[in-house]
C-alpha cells in the first residue's frame, strides 16, 4: 500500500509529456481495478471487485483500448485486474466498465519477440506496475519477457498501438477475436498489411446464448511489411493460410514482421457493429495516418474538455484525484453504437442496418444503476448528449415494440428490476433535454406502465414489465407471484417500490404534456409503496394476495422479496414521496430515529445502489446537518485513491457519479423532479461550465476536513435557507455560496418551508 501511494503521486501529477493536461492529470484509471478485501471476504467475492478497467479512448466511445490480463468474454470478468501479474495482449474492448456483465465483440492484439505463441496463458508476459502508466488518453507498459515497450491510445471507434521492439529477433503480432462461443472469423491480406474479422455477439440474461443479430467487426492495419503469416485454432498453428472460421473453438491469426531489428511497429484498429467495411471507414475517419502522438493529443484534448466542465479548487490534491477519477468513470456508458456515417444494427436481434437521422445512437444502458446519478449528471453537463441517449431508447422501443428495461448488447434483457428507462427518459423530459420526440417517448413509456405483455414468447424475451398483471391487479406484487421470467426472480416488495417510483416519474411527464387523466391515475399509483410498507412495524414487508403480511418477519435479514439487501435497506426507497414515507413509518420522530440507527448502527451499504440517496433524507426531516455529516463520512470511508479504492463494483458509473455529485455538494434524490438535495461540498469552489455557455459556481468558504457543516448560504447574493437547489437555478448560471464550519448549524434549512418537496413541485 505504501509503495502504491508513492506511485500514485507519480501517475497522477505528471502527464506523459502532454502540454495541457490540467484535468486529465488528476485521473487515475487504476482506481477500482483491484479487489477490496473486507469483512473476511477474498478475491473470489465478485461483490468486492471494482470491475474497472484502465481504458483509453474518449467519453462514451464505441470501443475502449486496454491491457488484457485475462482472456475471457464471460460474465463478471473484465479484461484487466490489477492483482494479476501477466499481460496477454491489448484489447479493443466493449466491457461495460464497472459492471458484472461480460465483454463482447472484442479482439486482442499481442506483440511477441523470437517465439510464436498463440495460447493466451502461454504468450502472456510478466510486467511490473512500476513500468506501467495509465491515463484516460494513454497507456504504456513494458512486456518484460519480450523486451517490448507497448503504448496505446485511441478515439471512439479506432485505436492505435505502438510497439517498440528493443531486441533483435523474429517480431510477431498475434490477433485473437475473443469469442467464448467459438464462432469468430478472421482473414489476413498480407499485401495490404491488413487483418479483418468479426466476432458474433450472443445474448445474456433473457435469451441467453442466442445470437444478438450483430457482430463486433474489426480492421487491423500494420505499418510494417509482413514476411510470413498464418492462422491458428485451439489445437494447431498453420502457416500460409489466410483465413479461418471458429466452429465452437477459438481461432486467430498471426503475422511475422519483415524487420528483425530493434524499432517501432504501429498497429491501428478500426471497429464497428455493422460491417468490416464500416470498421475500415471508421478507422479512416478517426485515424487516417500513423501519427501516434497526434491521436494521443486528440484523446487528451477530448478528456480535458469533458473533465474540465467541472473545475474544482482546493488544497487537497488527493481529493482532486478522487473527484476527477470518478468523473472519468462516469463517462464510459452508455456507449456509442453508431458508425461515423450514422449506421447501427437494428435493435432486438434484427440483421437490418439502420441509420440515424440525427445525433448518435447509444447502447449498453445499465438502467437499474445509471438513472440514479449518471444520467442526472449528464442532464446538467451534456443535455444534448443525454437527449441523444433518450432518443436511442425511443428508437429501441419503436424497433422492438416495447420500451426496454435494461437494454444491453443492443438486445432486450429483464436484468435487475424496475422500469427505469421511464425514469431516465422522464427525467430528461422534465429537465427539457433536446433531441427527441416527447410524444413518441410518452407513448412507449405509457405502454410499459399500463399494459401487461400477454405474449409469452416476447415476455420471456424481456419485453414488458415483470409481474405487471399482479401489480395492476393488487397495486403491489404479492408473494404468490414468483416472477419466474426474470433474471432476478421474486423480489416482489422491491419491484413494487420501484414501480411506484417509475409511475411517479411518468406522472410528471403526463402532467407536463397535458395528459390529465393519465396524470391522475399515475400520481395515485405513485403511492403504491404504502401497500408494502407495514405501518405497524414501519418497514418494507412481504405481503400476500389476501393482504396479510408475511410471518415471521425480521427487517434486518436478507430475504427473497427484497433485491440485494434487507427490508431495512429498501424501506427508504420512496424517493418520490419522503413526506409520505415519514407518515407511513409512523411520523417524523420515528423516521429520524430509524435513520440515526441506520447509520450509527452501520446498516448503510454503499455498494447497494437503492441506498445511495438515504444519507440525503435527513434534509426532508429538517435535519440537513446530519446529511452533511454522513455524506462526508461516506466519501471518506468508501472511496480511496488506490487500486482497491472502490467498496464494490462501480455499477456502470453510478458509484462514481454519486461521488461527483456529493463532492460538488448536492445529489438527485428523485430523478424526475427538477431539484437536487444539498449535502456537504468538499471543495472550496466548484465551477460547472454548462452546455449553454453559462457557469454555475458552488462556493464553500472555509471548507476543510473538519469544516463540513453549512453555517449559512446565499444564492446569487441573496440569503438561501432551503436544503435543495432547483435544476433551473443551476442551468441559469449563478453562484451558490456556503459558509462552512466545524459544528452543525441546526437552524439552517430546518423549517418546513426549507424542506425538499415530495410528490412533485
Amino acid at each position: 500500500m505504501k509503495t502504491w501511494t508513492v506511485l500514485l503521486s507519480t501517475l497522477c501529477l505528471f502527464s506523459c509529456n502532454q502540454q495541457d493536461n490540467k484535468f486529465e492529470k488528476y485521473v487515475n484509471p487504476l482506481i477500482g481495478t483491484d479487489i477490496r478485501v473486507v469483512q473476511g471476504k477474498d478475491k473470489n467475492s465478485t461483490e468486492e471487485r471494482g470491475q474497472i478497467m484502465p481504458a483509453v479512448g474518449v467519453p462514451h466511445g464505441m470501443t475502449n483500448w486496454v491491457a488484457q490480463t485475462q482472456a475471457t468474454e464471460q460474465k463478471c470478468y473484465p479484461p484487466y485486474y490489477y492483482f494479476q501479474d501477466a499481460i496477454q495482449g491489448f484489447r479493443a474492448s466493449h466491457w461495460m466498465n464497472g459492471s458484472c456483465t461480460q465483454d463482447y465483440g472484442s479482439v486482442t492484439i499481442m506483440p511477441l519477440n523470437n517465439k510464436l505463441e498463440t495460447d493466451p496463458l502461454k504468450r502472456a508476459s510478466s510486467f511490473d506496475h512500476t513500468a506501467e502508466t495509465a491515463t484516460p488518453s494513454y497507456y504504456t507498459v513494458d512486456l518484460k519477457d519480450y523486451g517490448i515497450h507497448a503504448e496505446l491510445t485511441g478515439l471512439s471507434r479506432a485505436g492505435i498501438m505502438q510497439f517498440t521492439f528493443q531486441q533483435d529477433g523474429d517480431h510477431y503480432i498475434v490477433i485473437e477475436p475473443n469469442s467464448d462461443e467459438g464462432v469468430a472469423f478472421i482473414q489476413i491480406d498480407p499485401e495490404k498489411k491488413e487483418i479483418t474479422g468479426y466476432n458474433p455477439v450472443h445474448r445474456i440474461y433473457q435469451g441467453r446464448g442466442k445470437e444478438a443479430g450483430f457482430s463486433g467487426h474489426f480492421v487491423i492495419q500494420l505499418n510494417e511489411e509482413i514476411a510470413d503469416y498464418g492462422v491458428w485454432d485451439s489445437t494447431a498453428v498453420t502457416s500460409g493460410k489466410k483465413s479461418t472460421q471458429g466452429r465452437k473453438h477459438n481461432v486467430g491469426a498471426w503475422v511475422k514482421l519483415a524487420s528483425d531489428k530493434p524499432g517501432k511497429a504501429l498497429v491501428r484498429v478500426g471497429t464497428s457493429f455493422t460491417s468490416i467495411e464500416n470498421a475500415r471507414k471508421n478507422l479512416i475517419a478517426e485515424i487516417p495516418g500513423w501519427d501516434f502522438d497526434k491521436v494521443r493529443r486528440a484523446s487528451s484534448d477530448t478528456w480535458n474538455q469533458a473533465l474540465g466542465q467541472i473545475a474544482v479548487k482546493g488544497n487537497n490534491e488527493e481529493e482532486k484525484v478522487k473527484f476527477y477519477s470518478a468523473l472519468y468513470n462516469a463517462h464510459f456508458l452508455p456507449r456509442t453504437f453508431s458508425d461515423t456515417d450514422g449506421s447501427y444494427p437494428k435493435f432486438d436481434g434484427g440483421e437490418q442496418i439502420m441509420k440515424m437521422d440525427h445525433g448518435t445512437y447509444y447502447c449498453d444502458f445499465s438502467q437499474w444503476d445509471t438513472y440514479r446519478a449518471v444520467h442526472p449528471l449528464f442532464s446538467i453537463l451534456n443535455p444534448t448528449r443525454n437527449g441523444d441517449m433518450a432518443h436511442s431508447l425511443v428508437l429501441k422501443g419503436q424497433q422492438g415494440g416495447w420500451l426496454p428495461i435494461f437494454p444491453s448488447w443492443n438486445s432486450y434483457t429483464a436484468a435487475m428490476i424496475g422500469d427505469h428507462c421511464i425514469a431516465m427518459i422522464g427525467d430528461a423530459i422534465v429537465k427539457d433535454a433536446p433531441g427527441f420526440d416527447y410524444e413518441e417517448a410518452y407513448t412507449l413509456m405509457r405502454k410499459n406502465a399500463f399494459e401487461a405483455n400477454t405474449d409469452s414468447n416476447s415476455y420471456r424475451d424481456g419485453k414488458g414489465r415483470r409481474a405487471m398483471e399482479s401489480y395492476l391487479k393488487y397495486n403491489y406484487v404479492p408473494l404468490e407471484d414468483p416472477v419466474m421470467e426474470a433474471f432476478h426472480r421474486r423480489e416482489q416488495v422491491s419491484r413494487t417500490l420501484e414501480y411506484a417510483y417509475d409511475d411517479f416519474v411518468l406522472s410528471q411527464v403526463a402532467k407536463k404534456l397535458g395528459k390529465t387523466d393519465d396524470y391522475n391515475a399515475l400520481i395515485k399509483r405513485a403511492e403504491n409503496y404504502r401497500n408494502v410498507i407495514d405501518p405497524e412495524t414501519g418497514y418494507a414487508r412481504g405481503r400476500h394476495a389476501d393482504g396479510s403480511w408475511i410471518e415471521p418477519f425480521a427487517p434486518y435479514d436478507f430475504v427473497n422479496f427484497i433485491t440485494e439487501g434487507t427490508p431495512y435497506h429498501y424501506t427508504w426507497y420512496v424517493p418520490q414521496d419522503i413526506a409520505g414515507l415519514m407518515q407511513q413509518m409512523g411520523g417524523k420522530e420515528r423516521f429520524i430515529d430509524r435513520l440515526d440507527t441506520f447509520f450509527e448502527g452501520d446498516y448503510y451499504w454503499h455498494g447497494n445502489e437503492p441506498g445511495h440517496h438515504i444519507a440525503y433524507l435527513f434534509a426532508y426531516a429538517g435535519e440537513p446537518w446530519k446529511t452533511q455529516k454522513w455524506v462526508h463520512d461516506i466519501i471518506n470511508r468508501e472511496y480511496f485513491t488506490t487500486p482497491d479504492g472502490l467498496s464494490g463494483n462501480d455499477d456502470a458509473g453510478q458509484m462514481s457519479a454519486w461521488l461527483v455529485f456529493s463532492m460538488v455538494g448536492f445529489y438527485p434524490v428523485c430523478p424526475g423532479m427538477p431539484y437536487y438535495v444539498i449535502g456537504s461540498p468538499t471543495f472550496e469552489e466548484s465551477v460547472i461550465t454548462l452546455e449553454n455557455g453559462k457557469k454555475f459556481t458552488i462556493e464553500a468558504k472555509g471548507a476543510s476536513d473538519k469544516n463540513i457543516y453549512i453555517q449559512s448560504a446565499t444564492l446569487n447574493g441573496q440569503p438561501y435557507d432551503k436544503s435543495y437547489i432547483l435544476h433551473k437555478d443551476i442551468m441559469n448560471g449563478g453562484t451558490l455560496s456556503f459558509i462552512m464550519g466545524d459544528t452543525p448549524n441546526k437552524e439552517w434549512a430546518s423549517s418546513n418551508e426549507s424542506l425538499p418537496p415530495s410528490l412533485g413541485l
